[in-house]
C-alpha cells in the first residue's frame, strides 16, 4: 500500500497535497498497490471526499485536540507510530514548508532514507526511483531506495493532478493518544502580512519582474496589471529579491517557488537557468525584454522585444477596456 500525507489549510486540502496524492496514485498503479491517505488534526470531518476524488481508496483521520496546531515533534511521533502499525510501502508528501520539515523527521524516526523536493518519480524493477535537483538546479540526480517505507516529498506545481474520480472510499476516524509533554514545539500564532497578496503557487496568472524593473517603485506597474487580471499574483526573479525590491515570498525559480500557471508573464527578466527551472510547467510564457538575445525568449511562447516602460502602459490601457 502507498500512503499520502494530506496537508490542510483553513479547512481545505492544499492543492500541492492533491498533486502528491495524484503522483502517488500513478506509482501505486505501476506497483499494483492500493493508495491510501492520512490526515492529522482536529475535527477532520468532510475532508475524506477530497482524497477519494484523487485516487485514495481508504482515508485515515487521526484526531486529537493537540494536533490542531502543527507541532513537528508531535506530528512526527504520531505519524511514525501510525506507519509502524499499517506498514505502507511508501509515504508521499508535498515539499511545502511543512512537508520539508515533517518528512525527514519521520524518516529519522523510522530509520529509513528520505528523498526531498523530488521533481520526477518512476518505478524500475518494482522499486521507486526518484530524481531531484542538485548543485542549485545545475544537475539532476536519480536515486533508488534500499529500505522501506520509501519517504518522498514532491516539489509543488511539478506533478499534474489526475482527472477527478467518482469512486468513493472508506474513511477511518481514529482518536490518537497524545499528551502535552510530547509537544516539544508548536505553532502558537499565525500572523499574515497586511494586504497579503495571492501566493504565486496558487495563481492562474503570474506577472513577474526582474532586474529590468530598475527599482522597487516600478513594481507598481506590475501590480496595476495584476489588478486587471483574474486570479493573478506578483512574482519576481532572484535578482529583484536580492536587491530588496520585493519580498522573498514572491521569488520564482530554483531557490524560490515553482509555479505552473495558465499564463506566466516575465517582465525585464533575462532568464537564468535557475529561474527557468521554476516556470517550465507554465502553460504559456510571455516575455517582455529589450534584449533580443535574452535566454527567456528561448522558452517563451510569445515575446515582445522592447522597453518594458513603453510596453506595459499601453498593455494596461488595453486590459482596462475589458473592465469597462
Amino acid at each position: 500500500m502507498i500512503l499520502a500525507y494530506m496537508e490542510v489549510r483553513e479547512g481545505k486540502i492544499k492543492k500541492s497535497s492533491l498533486e502528491a496524492l495524484s503522483e502517488a496514485k500513478r506509482r501505486a498503479d505501476d506497483l499494483g498497490e492500493a493508495l491510501e491517505a492520512v490526515f492529522l488534526g482536529k475535527d477532520l470531518d468532510g475532508l475524506a471526499e477530497g482524497a477519494y476524488k484523487y485516487g485514495a481508496s481508504k482515508v485515515y483521520l487521526l484526531e486529537n485536540p493537540l494536533l490542531e496546531s502543527y507541532s513537528s515533534s508531535l506530528y512526527a511521533l504520531v505519524l511514525a507510530d501510525f506507519i509502524n502499525e499499517i506498514k505502507p510501502k511508501a509515504v508521499f508528501f508535498s515539499a511545502t514548508a511543512m512537508g520539508k520539515d515533517l518528512s525527514p523527521r519521520l524518516a529519522a524516526k523510522l530509520d529509513v532514507g528520505a528523498a526531498t523536493d523530488c521533481i520526477k518519480t518512476s518505478v524500475n524493477n518494482s522499486v521507486l526511483e526518484i530524481a531531484r535537483p542538485i548543485y542549485a538546479g545545475k544537475a539532476f540526480a536519480s536515486f533508488q531506495f534500499s529500505s522501506e517505507p520509501w519517504v518522498v516529498s514532491l516539489r509543488p506545481n511539478v506533478f499534474p493532478l489526475i482527472e477527478p474520480l467518482s469512486e468513493k472510499g472508506e474513511a477511518v476516524k481514529k482518536e490518537v493518544e497524545a499528551s502535552q509533554d510530547q509537544v516539544k514545539d508548536q505553532v502558537v500564532e499565525e500572523k499574515r502580512e497586511e494586504g497579503a497578496e495571492l501566493d504565486v503557487t496558487e495563481a492562474d496568472i503570474v506577472v513577474s519582474g526582474g532586474r529590468g524593473m530598475k527599482g522597487p517603485e516600478n513594481f507598481g506597474l506590475l501590480r496595476d496589471l495584476i489588478a486587471l487580471l483574474p486570479n493573478a499574483a506578483l512574482g519576481s526573479s532572484r535578482s529583484a529579491v536580492d536587491a530588496g525590491w520585493v519580498d522573498h515570498q514572491h521569488q520564482v525559480g530554483q531557490t524560490g517557488k515553482t509555479v505552473s500557471p495558465d499564463l506566466y508573464i516575465a517582465v525585464g527578466i533575462s532568464g537564468a537557468i535557475q529561474h527557468l527551472a521554476g516556470i517550465s510547467s507554465s502553460k504559456f510564457i510571455v516575455a517582455i525584454n529589450k534584449d533580443p538575445e535574452a535566454s527567456i525568449f528561448k522558452v517563451a511562447d510569445f515575446g515582445v522585444v522592447g522597453d518594458l516602460f513603453k510596453v506595459i502602459p499601453p498593455l494596461k490601457k488595453e486590459l482596462e477596456k475589458f473592465k469597462e
